[in-house]
């Protein structure tokens, strides 16, 4: 036994100590190499979660991947705890390089704490979820990903925008997901004085009842916004709610417009 021992007790060399307990040369890549399994594990334990013990249930993606973010999360912090143990640390014993860590988190790292911190409040708030069509800081895209840090919303151009989680927390964000599917598109029209606004109106929804992404319950309506100068006109139309479409409907509907005031020989202001 005395033998087999001997390789490890060659390594057991004390290099200094730490909470109260010695560091031994043997002890460092021993706590690297359950560091890297534990990380492999906590992938593991947050894929099965997602994949497999959450797949049968009626919660959506966006629900699992919460919660498997959580349940990951949670498995490093245990694990490393029980890493620390097993090298022989008494965490007991280090208040000084708590408080440290605590001033240094309170300065140096207090954007990516506070980025933690929103990241998880976004996970079990639920107010912003992965599919959800949201606008923020510029970027209007398609939740992708919600992670610890960061949030990755793609855009029509199929662009990745990495938005730190602190900004849903502190901005004001456009969700075009979170209360129902309808949604309403507003289309300025401005027209030249001259004309029967009421014909206008008319040929306005016209316009809006022959596009079939244009819902009829609720109906389109047109507003008259201005009449000082040129008529100012909106068209109000609702669609079912696929955001990434929005562009494209709103496009469609200028160019009906456009082509119904030249074959009404009607000049926009």
């Amino acid at each position: 036994m005395d033998r087999l021992l001997a390789p490890i007790a060659a390594w057991d060399i004390r290099l200094f100590t730490l909470g109260g307990s010695p560091v031994t040369l043997f002890g460092l890549p021993w706590a690297a190499v359950l560091t890297v399994v534990l990380i492999y594990l906590a992938r593991i334990a947050r894929s099965w979660t997602v994949n497999r013990l959450l797949h049968h249930t009626d919660l959506d993606v966006g629900t699992r991947q919460a919660i498997g973010s959580i349940v990951r999360y949670t498995f490093l912090a245990v694990g490393f705890l029980a890493i620390v143990q097993t090298a022989g640390i008494n965490l007991t014993t280090l208040d000084v390089l708590a408080g440290a860590l605590a001033v240094g988190v309170g300065f140096g790292l207090q954007n990516i704490f506070s980025n933690f911190i929103s990241g998880l409040i976004l996970m079990l708030d639920r107010s912003i979820r992965i599919g959800y069509r949201v606008e923020i800081a510029g970027a209007d895209g398609e939740v992708k990903y919600i992670g610890a840090r960061r949030t990755t919303i793609v855009t029509n151009d199929r662009v990745a925008i990495i938005v730190p989680n602190q900004r849903f927390v502190t901005d004001n964000v456009v969700n075009l997901g979170y209360y129902e599917t309808l949604v309403r598109i507003r289309i300025p029209v401005p027209v030249q004085h001259g004309l029967a606004p009421r014909a206008v109106e008319e040929l306005l929804l016209e316009v809006a009842r022959r596009n079939p992404d244009v819902l009829s319950v609720p109906p389109p309506a047109v507003r008259l916004l201005n009449v000082a100068g040129n008529m100012q006109f909106e068209l109000q139309a609702w669609n079912l709610g696929y955001p990434h479409r929005r562009d494209q409907l709103v496009s469609a509907l200028n160019f009906a417009i456009l082509e119904a005031l030249r074959a009404h020989e009607i000049k926009p202001g």
